[in-house]
């Protein structure tokens, strides 16, 4: 008999894997030309851009001014943007006419908000109902005592010369924190079993969907003082910020009562068997789970209210869109890309806003995303 069985005494060395499967041609094989399709696709891609990324880098960096005292040097052929006119003009884009003297008080209400607002966004951040108690009651309160003036030795400044960047936080930042809770009780309104809420609140929110944000702006400039009591006058600013908001209800209720309507009834049945009346089980246990839910629909419409800010413009109020387009009437600075240096600008300023909101609604999905993970 033959022995027909081999064991092995010693190891064989690993094999080196195949080289289009790591390293840079690996991550190019598999990203970029994994198959026909894909490589048609990245060769159009990069030809798209050699065609458009060398004419932007010209006008935005290479060909750019930035720094010149007026718009001569931006009037020369072949000149790209002229971002000595921005830096110029940003102390107008950012305050509007708010008095140069005075101009400090904005920077502290910027500096409160900054220092209130992070260790509230910031999850592992210590005192968070302290921190929001400071935020949504008493920084509201500063903020109109430090703009406004007229007291404690202030000067009074009023709302008309405020404007630029200060007027698009203000409405963008009232309007995101005014709109949620009116919004969740609109929902939870809309699925009560009293018919006459439900009515009212499916009343108020088809009425205030089913019109633009331009013809809620003109209504509360020209009829919301016609509301008010003989002799009140209604603040212009007041008005658009009353007008965003239920505007902005609406949207934000429909997102609420999509989150709600997506939970298991189970989950009702359970806080129901725990003895919760309806106060704690929504509270406690329905409307947590449910914003977890619309955390996507409910940061989508703080941003698109965030972009909406620029549109109080048409009923006169000096936010920052508007303060770049009066700024091109200044003939000092006039050139052929003076007015799109300023849009340029002004779309960079709302895209980093609306980015770090789209950022950190991502962080948060990523956060609470524990439903399904064992």
């Amino acid at each position: 008999m033959y022995k027909t069985s081999f064991v092995r005494t010693d190891m064989i060395a690993p094999m080196a894997p195949p080289p289009s499967t790591v390293g840079v041609k690996g991550w190019l094989h598999t990203n970029l030309f994994s198959t026909p399709g894909n490589t048609l696709l990245t060769i159009v891609g990069v030809m798209f851009l050699l065609w458009i990324v060398p004419p932007l880098y010209n006008f935005l960096i290479g060909n750019a001014v930035f720094v010149a005292d007026d718009g001569a040097a931006c009037r020369i052929e072949g000149a790209g943007a002229c971002w000595a006119f921005i830096w110029d003009r940003m102390n107008f884009f950012i305050y509007g006419f708010y008095p140069q003297d005075e101009q400090w008080r904005v920077n502290i209400c910027f500096a409160l908000g900054l220092a209130l607002i992070v260790p509230l966004l910031w999850p592992a951040a210590p005192y968070k109902i302290a921190n929001a108690v400071l935020f949504f009651l008493v920084y509201p309160v500063i903020v109109l005592i430090l703009l406004r003036g007229g007291s404690f030795g202030l000067s009074y400044v009023p709302t008309e010369s405020w404007g630029g960047l200060t007027v698009t936080l203000i409405i963008g930042l009232a309007g995101i924190v005014c709109s949620l809770p009116l919004g969740i009780l609109l929902a939870l309104g809309r699925r009560s079993e009293l018919p006459v809420i439900k009515m009212l609140c499916i009343a108020f929110i088809e009425l205030w969907r089913a019109v633009p944000l331009i013809t809620v702006l003109f209504m509360a400039s020209v009829m919301l003082p016609l509301f008010a009591p003989q002799g009140v006058t209604v603040d212009k600013l007041l008005r658009a910020v009353i007008g965003v908001t239920l505007f902005e209800a609406a949207y934000l209720a429909e997102a609420v009562r999509g989150g709600l309507q997506a939970l298991p009834r189970g989950q009702y049945e359970a806080a129901d068997s725990l003895g919760l009346n309806y106060p704690k089980s929504m509270g406690l246990v329905i409307l947590p789970q449910a914003l977890k839910l619309t955390i996507p629909g409910i940061v989508n419409s703080f941003i698109s209210l965030f972009k909406d800010t620029s549109l109080v413009s048409i009923v006169g109020i000096f936010d920052l869109l508007n303060t770049v387009q009066s700024s091109q009437s200044d003939l000092r600075w006039g050139s052929p890309h003076q007015a799109v240096t300023g849009y340029l600008f002004a779309a960079a300023v709302f895209w980093v806003f609306c980015f770090g909101m789209s950022r950190y609604s991502m962080f948060m999905e990523r956060r609470l995303d524990t439903g399904h993970t064992r």
